[in-house]
């Protein structure tokens, strides 16, 4: 095997471990929630946490591997992965494990953008679309696998292996860096590190998310818009500085260019809130009408499937009909996924329920693809990293939002219900009309994105695409 594919092994192996860990948890939670005493906020934060730590390494992942070392790095990402990852598995409470998921996310934060700057470096232009779809196929599979994978261990053996089973693949990946990475070769210089911006934009993201997750319990309404007050000051401190540095941590000023940032605002408001429902469906299924973790982690494989049908379509249709018509479809289908929902009432509609995941793959497939398929039209090459790694702390930050609003309506509409346990049976017809009201809340919220879809001149991006091809012959 060349230098090339076995670096491209192990970018791929990490970036499995990575999302395998993302998507296995949810599909535990309701075990969790009994064993730890945990409330449905505690454990939205087993996911937020996660995806916190992931949100605040990425940025730094350019600076660290020019002062230390791609290999190394990577090497000392997959170490603190795979410890942390056993620090989960034995967490005595909630608060451990919370703590554990946001080390893990530190750990596995660097993986991907490090995996994938070592990997596209040693492919030409040309061959990188042949890449790129193994990794999308990667990037399906571990979503769709992972779930009903997760929901079997939990079944038959205890949620603690869910965190167990990333063990030996981030040590086979560790063992293939060790032996097959070569180190960097020596810089003369070092760029210098945006400590304020980093420690400023670290400390909004927690405070929001906390403020947040605090504004769900109404013992600390209070408190939680104080906090999420503190958060919004820190996150205004985080742009002002970063609107007026040469070398901000993140150039926030890209995202003035109107293709980007409406493929960023698609990617919160689509995907990022299919993962809000997908908590909130996990809990619904087996905490309230008792679905088996098994069952209820197999829903993904059609959602999967759905997705990669949605991308294939876009690939196949976007330089034709443009992004505007794709993100309309995506966002009306995801919608009406979501309302699917409302009709389940029972854990013996899987066929029902496999058809609302396909509909909702489908759409959000369409709408992440053409995000992706959107963003960079406009960024000059020489912007592209940085560009890049902006896009990925929104696809990350998409992901916590969505958990953590959708958290908060459903712990809000429990309170205001008097529900104390999802599993009580005395309470179950009450617990069943607070879940349909968060799936039609979420469901709604895709009409957002149907006002962002008017501000894209369609023909415009056709204009350009053309001109691309045009300028390739």
């Amino acid at each position: 095997m060349d230098y090339r594919k076995k670096v491209a092994a192990i970018y791929l192996l990490g970036f499995f471990v990575d999302l395998i860990n993302m998507f296995i948890t949810s599909v535990a939670y309701p075990d969790i929630g009994h064993a730890l005493h945990a409330s449905v906020a505690q454990l939205a934060w087993i996911s937020t946490a996660y995806i916190l730590g992931l949100t605040i390494v990425i940025p730094a992942s350019a600076w660290l591997a020019a002062y230390y070392g791609s290999k190394t790095v990577f090497m000392a990402s997959l170490l603190t992965f795979l410890c942390a990852s056993i620090g989960a598995g034995l967490a005595p409470s909630i608060e451990a494990l919370i703590a554990w998921r946001c080390v893990q996310g530190l750990g596995g934060g660097l993986l991907i953008p490090l995996g994938q700057s070592m990997t596209y470096q040693l492919y030409k232009p040309a061959e990188r679309p042949g890449l790129s779809s193994v990794i999308m196929l990667v990037g399906l599979l571990a979503p769709a696998l992972s779930p009903a994978l997760g929901g079997v261990i939990v079944d038959s053996l205890s949620w603690r292996w869910i965190f167990y089973l990333n063990v030996p693949f981030a040590a086979l990946a560790l063992l293939l860096a060790a032996c097959w990475l070569r180190p960097d070769p020596p810089r003369a210089a070092v760029p210098r590190l945006d400590t304020g911006g980093l420690v400023a934009g670290s400390a909004a993201i927690l405070l929001l998310l906390l403020g947040l997750t605090m504004l769900g319990t109404p013992d600390e309404l209070a408190a939680g818009a104080g906090v999420l007050a503190l958060g919004a000051v820190c996150a205004w401190g985080y742009v002002r500085g970063a609107l007026r540095k040469s070398t901000p941590l993140l150039k926030l000023r890209l995202a003035a260019e109107p293709l980007l940032r409406i493929a960023m605002l698609m990617y919160l408001l689509v995907p990022g809130v299919f993962m809000g429902v997908s908590l909130l469906a996990m809990l619904y299924l087996q905490g309230v009408l008792g679905m088996p973790a098994s069952t209820a982690g197999a829903l993904m494989l059609p959602w999967a499937l759905a997705s990669f049908a949605a991308i294939s379509l876009t690939g196949k249709s976007y330089r034709r009909v443009g992004p505007q018509p794709l993100f309309i479809a995506g966002a009306l289908l995801q919608a009406a996924g979501m309302l699917m929902l409302l009709r389940v009432d029972s854990a013996g509609q899987v066929f029902w329920l496999a058809w609302a995941y396909a509909v909702m793959g489908f759409g959000g497939g369409l709408c992440s693809s053409t995000a992706q398929s959107t963003a960079f039209l406009r960024t000059p090459d020489g912007q592209l990293s940085q560009a890049s790694a902006l896009w990925n702390i929104n696809r990350q930050l998409g992901f916590c939002l969505g958990v953590a609003l959708l958290s908060v309506l459903l712990n809000g509409l429990l309170a205001a219900q008097g529900i104390a346990s999802l599993d009580d049976p005395a309470q179950h017809l009450r617990a069943v009309q607070v879940f349909h009201w968060c799936f039609a809340l979420a469901a709604a919220s895709c009409v957002l994105p149907l006002a962002l879809c008017s501000r894209i001149d369609n023909r415009a991006v056709l204009d350009l695409l053309h001109h691309h091809e045009a300028s390739k012959k």
